[in-house]
């Protein structure tokens, strides 16, 4: 496996940069002209940032250093435009991003959707990129294809950020002319990698220019981290996997609910700090037969009535290795009924990407793609 480099500038933030300029003897201005070649110009290599001298760039690159952008080491590319790309690090690692263009219009994204048209874009006003935050995940829900990959390691800021910045070079994307909406809904769990990730949320806030208010971050419940995220200053919006509708039923679908049960949960999500005209977000993945009946749903009323929240109804996309089935259309409406029925906004989420598995509980960095039935 080849060896990471020794210094990656993608992930420093601006007093990080302004500290290595001045240890490199040069003047302050540098680190503003190394801030916006990283994070707005998303330069790829050293040899780019012609607005340093070339005896300067040659020195850093002597000294072990790299821009540290991960590589496109496959790219698929669905019957609907959505885009997955395998990204792969230095030390030989990789995990998956996706690309969806008319994303959803600043919304939570399909856990793990995101899709394009031809590399260069400029064919779409706005797009929604899914974002991984670890190699692999610990949570192993028992409906998603990342959990049969484990918890491999943590991602660092600047490869949470740098798959954002790969996405937006392929696409060509200006920034300030197209809207971009963030889903941190990839592999892993961000709330088990916090701190990498919300450092992430700044350089992306702060350097390459995108709002928070078009980030959405989707948690399973770690409700420590919950209570922490809603004293952040800067932070996305937030969102939370239920999938059950109740303590035993959610347990069974995923493990986690053990540690942090639905009660838990719930009581760290009343005493969330929402800000005006924000609204919490649920994701229910509808597993056919087993938590997608009536009594279900009603059961799901009972749980979130009162809270400023909207429910976003996913149906289960299928992959190898998944023991649960994906429901009918009817069986999913029906289920929405009751819900708008008992006052909690509801909606069904379009499957983007589901042929080339990247679509919601799909990322598994499958590079053989088979029939779905």
């Amino acid at each position: 496996m080849p060896s990471a480099p020794q210094l990656e500038l993608l992930g420093l933030d601006f007093h990080e940069l302004t500290e290595l300029v001045a240890g490199l003897g040069e003047p302050r201005y540098r680190a503003r002209q190394l801030w916006e070649a990283l994070y707005r110009q998303r330069l790829s290599t050293l040899d780019d940032l012609t607005t340093f001298p070339k005896s300067l760039r040659e020195r850093m690159k002597g000294d072990g250093w790299s821009i540290g952008l991960p590589e496109i080491e496959k790219r698929f590319v669905s019957v609907d435009g959505t885009v997955r790309y395998l990204l792969k690090f230095a030390d030989g690692q990789s995990v998956e991003a996706v690309w969806m263009p008319e994303g959803d219009g600043g919304e939570a994204g399909d856990g793990s959707s995101a899709g394009e048209e031809e590399s260069g874009g400029g064919g779409y006003d706005r797009a929604t990129i899914c974002v991984s935050s670890q190699v692999g995940c610990a949570v192993n829900c028992r409906f998603c294809m990342t959990a049969l990959l484990g918890q491999q390691r943590n991602l660092s800021a600047g490869e949470i950020a740098g798959q954002i910045l790969v996405a937006l070079n392929d696409h060509a994307v200006e920034i300030d002319r197209q809207r971009i909406n963030l889903v941190f809904m990839g592999q892993g769990e961000p709330f088990l990698n916090y701190d990498n990730f919300m450092k992430a949320v700044r350089l992306l806030v702060e350097g390459a220019g995108i709002p928070e208010s078009r980030m959405t971050v989707s948690t399973s419940g770690i409700v420590p981290r919950i209570e922490e995220f809603g004293r952040e200053a800067v932070r996305p919006k937030l969102a939370v996997s239920l999938n059950g509708s109740s303590e035993e039923g959610r347990e069974r679908v995923m493990p986690i609910n053990r540690k942090w049960t639905i009660a838990a949960l719930l009581s760290a999500l009343r005493e969330f700090p929402l800000r005006r005209k924000e609204r919490l977000t649920f994701e229910y993945v509808l597993l056919g037969g087993e938590n997608d009946g009536d009594d279900n749903a009603r059961e799901l009323v009972g749980l979130i009535r009162g809270l400023p929240a909207k429910v976003n109804l996913i149906a289960l996309n299928p992959g190898p290795g998944i023991p649960y089935t994906t429901p009918s259309r009817e069986r999913l409406e029906a289920f929405q009924r009751i819900l708008v029925a008992g006052g909690i906004p509801a909606f069904v989420r379009r499957p983007r990407g589901r042929d080339i598995f990247a679509a919601c509980g799909q990322l598994k960095r499958t590079t053989e793609l088979v029939e779905l039935k």
